[in-house]
C-alpha cells in the first residue's frame, strides 16, 4: 500500500480540508481522511500488481511484497480493486459525491493513465502522471466544502509542478535501474545534461506558484517569508546540480535535491496549516 506515499497523501488532503475553514466534526473528518488513505493504498497496490515484473529488476523496488513472493499478483489485484471500491463508497457515505468522484478519478488516473499508459511509453510519464499525486488537497477541500475554488487549484499546482524535479532527481542517481527496467525516464532517453536543465527549469517555475497562496490572500507573511527562503534554497541546489560535471557531484546533488524536495513540500503545506490555525485563533 506504499505507506510513505499514503502519509503524504493524507497530510496534503488534511491541509486542504483544514484551510477551508469549514467546521467539520472530528469523526467525519477522521473517517473521510481514512478513506482517502485507503484510496491511496489501493492505487499503490494496483501499481505494484501491474509493475511487478519491472519492480523485480530494480534495486529500489525489488524488496516489495510481490517480487519477494509474499503475496501473488492475483492477490494484489483483488486487494487493490476491493480497497478502491471501499474507499470511494466509504468517502461518499461519510462526505459527499464530489470528493468521492475526485478520489475515483485520482485512483483511475494513477492506474490507467500513469501506470498502464504512460510509465513505460513516454518520457513525460512523471509530468503528466504527477497529476494523480496533486489531487489529495483538492479532495480534502471538497470533503469540507462540497465545491471547488481557487485555493485547492493552487495546492494542486504546487504539487504538480513540484513532482518533476523531485522524481527526475531520483532518476538521475537511479538511472541504471530505469535502464534495466526499460522505463523511459528523462535521463535514460534524453541524457543527464537535459535532465539537469529540466530540473532547474521546474524549480524556477515552482517558485512563483508557491507564492500564489499569499497573492490570493489565503496565506500571510508567516507563510510567505519561509517559503521564499525555501524556494531560493531549492533553486540554489538545482543550480548546483546544473553546473555539476562529474558523476560523483551529479549523484551527490541529485540525492540532496530528492531529499530536500520532500522536506520542501512538507514545510510549504505545514506553513499553510500554521496560517490557518493563526486565523482560527
Amino acid at each position: 500500500m506504499k505507506p510513505r506515499v499514503m502519509s503524504l497523501v493524507v497530510f496534503t488532503a488534511f491541509v486542504g480540508l483544514i484551510i477551508s475553514n469549514k467546521q467539520l466534526d472530528f469523526a467525519t473528518s477522521a473517517l473521510a481522511l481514512f478513506f482517502v488513505a485507503l484510496g491511496a493504498g489501493a492505487a499503490g497496490a494496483l501499481n505494484m500488481w501491474y509493475d511487478s515484473e519491472i519492480d523485480a529488476v530494480m534495486s529500489r523496488t525489488c524488496l516489495r511484497p510481490i517480487p519477494l513472493g509474499k503475496i501473488s499478483n492475483t492477490q494484489a489485484l483483488y486487494f487493490g480493486i476491493s480497497l478502491s471500491l471501499i474507499s470511494i463508497v466509504g468517502l461518499y457515505l461519510v462526505s459527499n459525491i464530489l470528493s468521492a468522484s475526485i478520489l475515483a478519478i485520482t485512483i483511475g488516473f494513477y492506474i490507467f493513465i500513469y501506470t498502464i499508459w504512460l510509465k513505460r511509453r513516454s518520457v513525460q510519464n512523471i509530468v503528466i502522471g504527477g497529476a494523480a499525486g496533486a489531487f489529495p488537497p483538492v479532495i480534502g477541500w471538497a470533503i469540507a466544502n462540497n465545491s471547488l475554488s481557487i485555493e485547492p487549484i493552487i495546492l494542486f499546482l504546487i504539487i504538480f509542478f513540484w513532482t518533476p524535479s523531485h522524481f527526475w532527481s531520483l532518476s538521475l542517481y537511479k538511472s541504471e535501474d530505469y535502464k534495466k527496467a526499460k522505463i523511459p525516464m528523462l535521463p535514460v532517453v534524453s541524457g543527464v545534461d537535459f535532465t539537469k536543465k529540466n530540473i532547474f527549469a521546474y524549480a524556477l517555475i515552482l517558485f512563483p506558484i508557491t507564492i500564489l497562496p499569499f497573492y490570493f490572500n489565503f496565506a500571510g507573511l508567516v507563510y510567505l517569508v519561509p517559503t521564499i527562503i525555501l524556494g531560493a534554497l531549492y533553486i540554489f541546489l538545482t543550480f548546483k546540480l546544473l553546473n555539476a560535471n562529474t558523476k560523483k557531484d551529479i549523484g551527490k546533488f541529485s540525492k540532496k535535491i530528492f531529499a530536500f524536495s520532500i522536506l520542501y513540500l512538507f514545510l510549504i503545506f505545514t506553513l499553510l496549516l500554521i496560517e490557518s490555525f493563526i486565523k482560527f485563533f
